[in-house]
């Protein structure tokens, strides 16, 4: 059967292969901290693969700064974790620590014009268009749509026996993104879009890496990758020629429709987002905000569910409406659970970060993974204690899931009242218990890292 391409989804594809030439290629070990120096394929398997591990066992060897090597070769990465330090690397010149080529391993996908891939003045034009999408005024408009997917999808859960929560709050999560993002309502097109996205989130790791091998893209692995990619990008461009024929456009308050209204006020001649801009953008909400919220929610119940008193506070405070502890038992989650493992910035010219003077060229990344178990920054780093983030213990800069300065994520609070939303739903109308002998672990799946067993919970339907 011939596969219907986009001429845009195979220039994106051409043009955004991640692996090719890089001014990375003149660092050297000698020019960057110490670290393993066994070779780069090695270790980018190690952090792709094996990173909740391997990080730590890193640090506990080299330090709190140390630095690996990884594809292509001569292309470095230095860790750092310290609240100083990760503070330097958010607040430095964006003219210098270029986000967009630390993220280039997600070009194909999400395409050049990416919020997470671009850099400088283009940076600043997709961010001012797409701020007016997640200001406080439009979050409290999706709030009730949100409130309203929930409580379908709660409402089919079997009591008295165990499921993935994980299962359910990613089925749940992509409701929210075709629903409240794309704005897609009909049946037949959530239909279509549905297994596609499933597939494009759930793509292997070696995907991601194998964009940038022409050879490997032979393999019937990564030939299905770039079908389903390409078959999605055929929906999403159809459903925003639709939306844009659209005759009450200004009336609809999806995200996409909010979108495809917005302009630039400063530039008279600024036309809005370009289909190829909102394609990527729609596709790096569905990437950053799907499953990331999803495996946020799944940790949550894990958490809940393994201790009553946890359990009850949770329930009371859903009872109440207490939407600050809520967001506090989701942040906690995310602390102890990290589902992204670091912020990456690439160095167009030489800079210092903790002291530490580093080339052109380098990678440097802020560690979520060794910030947020840091016994320093949390004290007590292994107890799930949502309460810390009431009471001021937790200091800027060591709670890092969203990045953080001009950079940080601009749809963290979109991310947190969706949580929220989902919680109260829950915990108000179940009581929320682990199946006997749960144990849980962290697994990476492509560029997040999940509950390895699927978070099992059971429900039972709350008498009071």
């Amino acid at each position: 059967m011939t596969i219907q391409i986009d001429p845009r989804t195979e220039a994106r594809f051409e043009k955004m292969r991640p692996l090719g030439p890089s001014p990375s290629a003149k660092v050297t070990g000698e020019d960057v901290p110490p670290g393993p120096r066994y070779p780069g394929l090695l270790q980018s398997v190690m952090l792709m693969r094996y990173r909740h591990t391997w990080l730590p066992r890193l640090h506990r060897r080299y330090g709190d700064v140390f630095s690996i090597k990884i594809l292509p070769e001569g292309r470095w990465m230095v860790f750092f974790h310290r609240p100083e330090h990760v503070r330097e690397i958010f607040a430095g010149d964006p003219e210098v620590f270029h986000a967009g080529k630390g993220n280039a391993i997600l070009g194909p996908v999400m395409g050049e014009h990416s919020l997470l891939l671009q850099d400088s003045s283009q940076h600043k034009r997709a961010r001012k268009l797409l701020m007016p999408a997640f200001n406080g005024a439009a979050l409290r408009g999706y709030e009730s749509m949100i409130d309203g997917l929930a409580k379908t999808e709660v409402g089919t859960w079997t009591e008295g026996t165990a499921f993935e929560s994980l299962e359910r709050m990613n089925a749940l999560t992509l409701e929210v993104i075709l629903q409240v993002v794309f704005g897609v309502t009909d049946e037949a097109r959530l239909a279509e879009m549905r297994p596609l996205v499933n597939r494009t989130v759930n793509v292997s790791p070696a995907v991601f890496l194998g964009w940038g091998f022409p050879r490997l893209q032979r393999l019937p692995m990564m030939r299905r990758a770039f079908e389903n990619q390409a078959a999605l990008d055929l929906v999403i461009y159809a459903e925003i020629a639709e939306r844009r024929a659209a005759s009450d456009l200004e009336h609809r308050t999806d995200v996409l429709s909010r979108l495809l209204l917005v302009r630039d006020e400063d530039n008279p001649t600024d036309s809005g987002l370009t289909d190829e801009e909102l394609r990527d953008q729609l596709v790096t909400l569905l990437l950053a905000g799907h499953e990331t919220t999803a495996t946020a929610l799944a940790w949550a119940l894990h958490e809940i569910g393994k201790d009553p008193v946890q359990e009850r506070r949770a329930r009371d405070a859903a009872t109440a409406g207490d939407n600050d502890y809520l967001e506090a038992v989701l942040k906690e989650a995310m602390r102890l659970h990290p589902v992204i493992p670091m912020v990456v910035r690439h160095l167009m010219e030489p800079a210092t970060i903790g002291g530490v003077d580093l080339p052109a060229g380098a990678n440097v990344a802020a560690s979520i993974i060794l910030a947020h178990e840091s016994e320093a920054n949390h004290p007590d780093h292994l107890t799930f204690r949502p309460e810390r983030f009431l009471e001021g213990e937790v200091a800027t800069n060591t709670w890092i899931p969203f990045g953080g300065g001009v950079r940080r994520c601009i749809g963290a609070g979109f991310s947190l009242m969706e949580g929220v939303a989902v919680l109260r739903e829950v915990l108000s109308t179940y009581d929320v218990t682990l199946p006997p002998g749960t144990k849980e672990e962290a697994k990476v799946r492509n560029i997040t890292s999940v509950p390895k067993h699927g978070a099992k919970i059971i429900v039972k339907k709350r008498t009071a």
